[in-house]
């Protein structure tokens, strides 16, 4: 993890010096000041490269007056969307063989500031825990970046917040990149254990307590594992003044939330697809099944790490799908949480199980103002949208238009796909000869609809959203403030969509 500090706008000693330079803009301030102490060194450099200080451009200047080097990054158009951000990412990247560097940030604000932290260390995140052997280059080397900017105890209490969002997010990518070996539904949960810290109050359901609830379809995907299930309930109640939880006040029902935000995610730490098993070929990427159980830990973690004022609840189910001699079997039926009886015609179709159970439970206990649902439940979306936006299924306009412009400010982006009314369309597909409802359509066409339209069965009148997050929630290339791996998509994004209800 990149450690974040802010200073006082003034030329550093000495080591590496980071000036960032706006598209089409000569340098300005301290950096204009440096380059005629240096006798025009950083501008020669730049007209002979042809830096241009577009976003993404940099210029390495060596041995320039008393620093080891002079990092020239562009940071785009004054008026790009996200720009401080990226450029924190772009200065992450650049700055690869570096451990510390000093960033001159006059023509940012304190907030921007803070941005360009946010951005870099973000970029930075690697996970390498597990490697005993590596190539110089390999290594993560940044460790510190110093924010030199006008206002620094402003840009501080700017970062407080950021700060919280990014250990959010690194909660979540650590989770998702973990091998299913190491993360399993009882490991899992007991890594939520160690939000309490954060203020937040963890409940974990175990075999016997999902038994006793009457979670038949959640079950009935873990039945052909060794490993046990586990549910997890996550509150914080920031709406009535934050630090949630005190000594002793840990019973249930000692506090309630009101109207609270509700998250769901789907965590099947691996599928093979149980009966109906996988094909091999990529098989290892099924580690990442539980993304949206992923999403929704390192959100609840920013909410209460930055004191959110909002009354929050996360809900994960966690199981792993195996082919055994107890494992569900194509055509078998079994009853769920809300009393439907389900035909389950595929046991690869798994991820919506999962979620019927925990979506009902979620809305007879809290009664949301919004439910949320993440889950990397279709390959599916990925046929339709590709990696660049997840798909968004929702039954409330209002959810949409919310949603929506939170995943824009921060660069998650959604696309609303079509949802039919219970026995309208694509809802008939679902319609079973001999049960309440099947968990899977009639056939390839419009999987990804007919997954969220068996979802929506589980929801009653609660303003719901369903994010199908499988094409976003592993990135193979290096984007953005997104290095190659767990993206963690939907942190930021709910955690923006949650500030629009804090009071």
């Amino acid at each position: 993890m990149v450690e974040i500090l802010f200073g006082k706008l003034a030329l550093p000693k000495d080591g590496v010096l980071v000036l960032p330079v706006g598209e089409e803009l000569p340098l300005t301030g301290e950096a204009a000041v440096l380059d005629e102490t240096l006798g025009g060194t950083l501008s020669k450099a730049m007209a002979a490269a042809a830096f241009k200080g577009k976003a993404g451009q940099s210029l390495n200047v060596y041995n320039a007056g008393p620093y080891k080097c002079v990092l020239l990054v562009g940071a785009g158009k004054e008026d790009a969307p996200r720009r401080a951000e990226l450029l924190g990412a772009s200065i992450a990247a650049a700055l690869a063989k570096e451990s510390e560097a000093a960033i001159l940030t006059d023509g940012f604000s304190a907030e921007q500031a803070a941005e360009i932290g946010l951005g870099a260390r973000l970029r930075a995140y690697k996970f390498d825990k597990y490697r005993t052997t590596q190539k110089p280059d390999e290594k993560a080397k940044l460790k510190t970046l110093k924010l030199l900017t006008a206002a620094p105890k402003e840009a501080e209490a700017a970062w407080e917040i950021a700060d919280a969002v990014a250990t959010g997010v690194e909660f979540t990518r650590d989770l998702v990149t973990e091998p299913a070996n190491v993360l399993y539904p009882a490991e899992f949960a007991e890594r939520t254990e160690g939000l309490k810290k954060l203020g937040l109050k963890i409940e974990i359901f175990d075999q016997k307590d999902l038994e006793k609830l009457g979670f038949g379809t959640l079950l009935s995907v873990s039945q052909g594992s060794v490993r046990e299930p586990r549910m997890v309930v996550m509150q914080w109640l920031g709406a009535c003044g934050h630090g949630n939880e005190k000594k002793g006040d840990d019973k249930k029902g000692s506090k309630k939330p009101k109207d609270p935000l509700v998250f769901v995610g789907k965590g099947v730490t691996f599928d093979t697809g149980g009966i109906s098993i996988k094909p091999a070929a990529g098989m290892e990427d099924m580690k990442w099944d539980m993304a949206g159980a992923g999403t929704v830990a390192g959100l609840m973690a920013a909410l209460a790490g930055r004191k959110a004022k909002v009354d929050a609840i996360g809900l994960v189910g966690l199981v792993e799908n195996m082919p055994s001699g107890s494992a569900t079997r194509p055509g078998d039926v079994v009853k769920s949480y809300a009393g439907k009886t389900v035909e389950i015609l595929n046991t690869d179709a798994e991820g919506r199980l999962v979620l019927a159970d925990v979506l009902y439970y979620a809305q007879e206990r809290f009664a949301p103002k919004f439910m949320v649902n993440l889950a990397t439940l279709t390959g599916a979306i990925i046929v339709g949208l590709g990696h660049e936006y997840a798909g968004l299924f929702s039954n409330n306009d209002e959810l949409v238009g919310k949603l929506t412009e939170a995943g824009e400010a921060v660069g998650e982006k959604l696309w609303r796909m079509p949802l039919s009314k219970e026995g309208e369309a694509y809802d008939k597909e679902l319609d079973s000869p001999i049960a309440d409802v099947k968990n899977i359509g009639g056939g390839r066409a419009g999987g990804s609809i007919t997954a969220a339209q068996f979802l929506q069965r589980f929801v009653n009148n609660t303003p719901w959203a369903h994010l199908d997050i499988a094409g976003t929630a592993w990135a193979t290339k290096n984007a953005g403030v997104t290095p190659k791996g767990a993206t963690a998509f939907g942190v930021r994004l709910l955690d923006k969509f949650a500030r629009g209800f804090e009071g």
